[in-house]
């Protein structure tokens, strides 16, 4: 599933390539994706309307129109926003632009989602979320006074959207790894100087994973249908059984909340 750096990088894509196009046509393909309002209403109001700003919250994109409206979009697992000069076949919905390009939606699992709506924000879902982990009022005391009383293991925590918002299992496992914290540790037996180095590799690994343009560990592809770089850096996701790279111990592979984990038993205490 794409996570916050993987989004971050499309939305910084079509800020720079889509912002200003107009939408000349609206082509639906399944209308399975599409939440609300109506097929027949989502492509009226979307006609002729042009794209004023791309912003994001957590994994979610709210796509800013002239009309006054939001498109909202949702990947999900396997969701793809791709600005092209053809229209791709694995798109459910195609944006038809004013350059004559198109703004691909694809979805091979049907799982990804779009709406219009007039305040994204609005959204339960988006009510719903925690704290932007890169926004400046995500501070280490604020961070600190979060894990306080929360007996919850950390990396399950560390992925749950209402605690903070846009970590996904690939960031929550290496930002434990660069941390030096095993990912079943309850998270308030977390001593003050595990919490900071923990805050500080939350953020580390999603600006890396945003410089390298994301992790294309199964189809993400960024906004122009290029694969990102960051899962060519990774420490311990999808390493179970190698050597670690910083102590040479082999990765190990366990079950939290449901999600595979892996981490370095020798590294990470």
């Amino acid at each position: 599933m794409p996570e916050l750096p993987e989004v971050e990088t499309i939305r910084w894509d079509l800020t720079k390539d889509v912002k200003g196009k107009r939408i000349r046509d609206v082509e639906i393909l399944n209308a399975k994706v599409i939440k609300e309002p109506k097929p027949a209403q989502f492509k009226s109001r979307l006609k002729g309307v042009c794209f004023v700003d791309f912003l994001r919250r957590a994994k979610v994109l709210g796509i800013r129109l002239s009309s006054g409206e939001y498109l909202v979009v949702h990947l999900r697992m396997t969701g793809q926003l791709v600005y092209s000069a053809c229209k791709e076949e694995k798109a459910r919905v195609i944006f038809t632009l004013s350059d004559g390009k198109f703004l691909n939606f694809n979805d091979q699992r049907l799982f990804a989602e779009l709406r219009l709506v007039k305040d994204w924000q609005d959204l339960k879902f988006l009510r719903q979320l925690g704290p932007e982990p890169l926004e400046k009022d995500f501070t280490e005391p604020r961070f600190r006074q979060m894990l306080k009383g929360k007996k919850t293991k950390i990396k399950p925590l560390l992925m749950d959207q209402g605690f903070i918002a846009g970590i996904g299992n690939l960031y929550a496992q290496e930002a434990l790894f660069l941390a030096g914290i095993c990912p079943a540790r309850a998270a308030n037996a977390l001593k003050v100087q595990e919490i900071k180095k923990l805050y500080q590799a939350i953020k580390q690994v999603l600006q890396e994973g945003i410089r390298y343009r994301g992790s294309s560990i199964d189809n993400y592809v960024n906004g122009r249908g290029k694969r990102g770089q960051y899962h060519l850096r990774l420490k311990v996701y999808g390493r179970d059984g190698e050597p670690c790279l910083t102590c040479k111990a082999r990765i190990k592979k366990i079950q939290l909340a449901g999600r595979g984990t892996c981490f370095c038993p020798r590294c990470q205490k």
